[in-house]
């Protein structure tokens, strides 16, 4: 399963390596992708190892405003 969060602004690229290192260590992420000049992360997880509300939720503890959701 994808998911797809919307960002507030992301203004640096550690900012890309904080999320990504962040949301690839979680059990069932198989890929972890920051969008930097779009503000968006792109999440391939196992859906029967972790939930979306998780991977959104690690994102807002990193400090990232999450603004949208798409699962695809």
């Amino acid at each position: 399963m994808k998911i797809v969060m919307q960002l507030d602004e992301l203004s640096c690229p550690s900012c890309l390596q904080k999320i990504e290192a962040g949301v690839g260590q979680i059990k069932g992420v198989n890929t972890a992708k920051v969008l930097f000049n779009a503000s968006k992360v792109k999440v391939d997880f196992d859906e029967t190892k972790v939930d979306q509300n998780k991977l959104v939720d690690t994102v807002t503890n990193l400090g990232y405003e999450v603004k949208g959701v798409k699962v695809k």
